[in-house]
């Protein structure tokens, strides 16, 4: 019998070379007066990442397990330009800005109706069990330099 997909979790997509991850505000997500509250905003653009790299093959997590080290955050610029409210369907849209040795440098907006909600630029560094920069694996950035290519239209 083959096996029933349709249970797995979103992922989101690939358009123009950008990853589109959707998703909506709970209750959860808010503050008493139904506004989201702004450290969220990392926890929506890093399950978009993460998604990102699955539908690019990339299997981090079984890197990490292996011991052969694993994404941190090293630097995280963040603006706001609108709240987010319970209930808002929303579209994290994140590009590939650099592709470096040991670390990439992701563009990230949340997108409300095509408009802004707040955006970020996040560098992520592939460190080593030891906690030090560490080149990361080559099919990796052939995979990295693929959608860089596409978001270039070549």
């Amino acid at each position: 019998m083959a096996e029933d997909l349709s249970d797995q979790p979103y992922a989101g997509r690939f358009a123009d070379g950008a990853h589109r991850f959707a998703l909506r505000i709970y209750y959860e997500d808010t503050d008493a007066a139904g506004i989201v509250y702004h450290a969220n905003h990392l926890r929506y653009f890093e399950r978009a990442r993460g998604d990102m790299l699955a539908l690019l093959g990339i299997d981090h997590v079984a890197t990490l397990r292996a011991g052969e080290g694993g994404y941190v955050v090293g630097h995280v610029d963040l603006r706001y330009s609108a709240p987010a409210l319970l209930g808002d369907a929303l579209v994290v849209v994140s590009r590939l800005e650099e592709v470096r040795n040991s670390a990439l440098v992701i563009q990230q907006a949340v997108m409300r109706d095509g408009q802004e909600v707040a955006s970020g630029r996040v560098t992520v560094v592939f460190v080593g069990p030891d906690g030090r920069p560490r080149r990361q694996p080559e099919a990796w950035v052939k995979a990295y330099m693929a959608i860089r290519g596409a978001q270039a239209g070549e």
